[in-house]
């Protein structure tokens, strides 16, 4: 089980929006996970999403233990590019992530899981990225 530090403006923002108690993934957003919005080669490990979903999802099994008691999880994939240390906060407006010895994203996203899923079996590019 890996650890993440939450700060309390993030946890006070996910309450604010109804997904405190919603299970999260923490993912890495490099086009080519099962979530993947954006991204590709050049930007792997540079760009982080919260996908919400209704129930956990096996192939997320991993739990990032956290003091605010979410439900969040990520992969075994994705723990390769976090390090110890993991923290996230909310502040101006945005979701930030970092480790022990990066700045791991600026400005985190948060997805619905079933939309993401729904847009991808529609064959909807919701983003693309190139080099």
């Amino acid at each position: 089980m890996a650890e993440i530090q939450l700060s309390d403006a993030l946890v006070a923002r996910l309450r604010e929006r109804g997904l405190a108690d919603r299970e999260l993934l923490l993912i890495t957003d490099d086009g080519g996970g099962k979530y993947s919005l954006q991204g590709g080669a050049c930007s792997i490990g540079t760009k982080f999403t919260l996908i919400v979903l209704d129930a956990p999802d096996p192939d997320y099994p991993v739990t990032l233990r956290n003091d605010a008691g979410l439900h969040l999880h990520t992969s075994d994939y994705d723990l390769i590019f976090l390090g110890p240390g993991l923290a996230m906060d909310y502040a101006n407006g945005a979701i930030s992530l970092k480790d022990n010895a990066h700045a791991l994203d600026a400005s985190v996203r948060i997805a619905t899981g079933q939309e993401v899923l729904a847009a991808f079996e529609r064959g909807i590019l919701l983003e693309g990225a190139t080099c």
